[in-house]
């Protein structure tokens, strides 16, 4: 039931395949994490400057129910950074992350299934 959100640069629309992106990352994580129930993946470009001068940029968040212990997580990040450099190599002087973190005690979802 992971939620990923996908931040990046809007100025990297037309020159990384989002759809692509997604398509190998959302089941990569599921996998990853033994997940099962509802997962969700949102990707949202963004306009984002540094002094000025626009900065190409994707940011990968990962939330998970708690429970993982850390070596599946920290595994998972490699994991994901190994896809974004598949998917960005070609991106000149893009900067990504990843940050693979538990949802909070006060998440709920509804319906639950």
């Amino acid at each position: 039931m992971p939620h990923i959100v996908i931040d990046y640069t809007d100025g990297l629309d037309g020159t990384v395949d989002v759809p692509a992106l997604v398509a190998e990352l959302h089941p990569l994580v599921v996998d990853r994490v033994a997940s099962v129930g509802v997962g969700k993946t949102f990707a949202r470009p963004s306009a984002t400057y540094v002094d000025g001068v626009a900065a190409p940029f994707v940011h990968v968040s990962v939330e998970v129910l708690p429970g993982r212990p850390a070596a599946v997580k920290a595994a998972l990040s490699e994991d994901v950074l190994a896809l974004l450099e598949k998917h960005l190599s070609p991106v000149t002087g893009v900067t990504y992350s990843v940050e693979v973190r538990d949802l909070d005690p006060s998440y709920h979802l509804y319906p639950t299934h």
